[in-house]
């Protein structure tokens, strides 16, 4: 298998790069993954990970809910439980911070497609990519979305879009600077790129260490602070106008954490975390564990 082995930071260009920890990866192959620090600017990173045409099969398992929308054990039934409630909240997130009720918008990552569905409904034009076939399959059969591939990126003009999503899929990516400078091209002059990711300078993520869920590894190859994906943005001329805390995350992967610990009575654990995560982050919303960051392009900010 090829692997990528990262010897300067995407960040900040530095070459001074520390192990920070080992991760496992406890959610498909068991496999161990090295964590790097830039010593430089502090941005995080997995190293060793597949490269993109070969870490498919990382996400090859029926439990992956973002690709096949199982239901099967508890951890998948309270996603569904929560996803409802947060789709209602997303689509008015895009409403408040546009002040539009309806545009162009573009979702990369879409999965089964529920968020271009939802947005669909309430009256936006929509594009989505997904590289993964089987949820295009489930899109398309259960909303009748016509969703891009990857490879559809491309596909698209410069200055397209009022609105540009990402919902935990910048930690996914690649080619992260890449993806930045071709978000910038679509962006209209006067649109709004929204990216949730992971907080691994969290309460859960300095709790959890190198168990906590959102790490994720080999699959999230990125891991954002607050600090660094503003400064992702400021090198590719955004500015970050707004930032949210995602309060449920931090029980998903609390729970999911302790399960990785193989605690006993894991959800009550959990759950007694999570409300100490939730509580922590409100207080201090940059110890959340999972942010909404909302940028602009420089020079338009509002």
């Amino acid at each position: 298998m090829n692997k990528l082995t990262i010897n300067t930071c995407p960040l900040c260009g530095g070459t001074h790069l520390v192990k920070k920890m080992t991760c496992t990866d406890f959610y498909a192959s068991g496999e161990q993954f090295d964590l790097l620090q830039c010593e430089n600017c502090g941005f995080q990173f997995t190293q060793g990970f597949p490269v993109e045409k070969e870490i498919g099969k990382y996400y090859e398992t029926p439990d992956y809910i973002s690709h096949s929308d199982t239901k099967k054990g508890m951890m998948n039934e309270l996603y569904h439980l929560v996803r409802s409630r947060m789709l209602q909240k997303k689509a008015q997130l895009i409403n408040n911070i546009t002040g539009k009720t309806s545009g162009k918008i573009l979702d990369i990552g879409t999965g089964t497609g529920y968020f271009s569905h939802t947005m669909q409904q309430k009256g936006w034009q929509v594009e989505a990519i997904e590289k993964s076939a089987q949820a295009r399959s489930f899109a398309k059969k259960n909303f009748n979305l016509d969703i891009k591939d990857d490879s559809g990126l491309n596909d698209f003009s410069s200055g397209s879009f009022d609105v540009i999503t990402l919902w935990h899929v910048m930690e996914h990516l690649e080619h992260l600077n890449e993806t930045w400078e071709r978000l910038h091209e679509l962006l209209k002059d006067d649109g709004c790129l929204v990216v949730a990711v992971p907080n691994c300078s969290s309460y859960d993520a300095q709790k959890y260490k190198e168990f906590w869920a959102a790490y994720d590894v080999p699959r999230h190859l990125w891991h954002f602070t607050p600090d660094s994906i503003k400064k992702f943005g400021e090198k590719h001329n955004f500015t970050l106008v707004n930032h949210l805390p995602m309060p449920f995350d931090a029980f998903y992967v609390s729970i999911l954490s302790e399960k990785y610990k193989e605690s006993k009575s894991s959800l009550v654990k959990g759950m007694f975390a999570g409300t100490l995560a939730w509580f922590s982050s409100l207080s201090n919303k940059e110890k959340s564990s999972s942010i909404i960051y909302v940028f602009r392009k420089k020079g338009y900010e509002k």
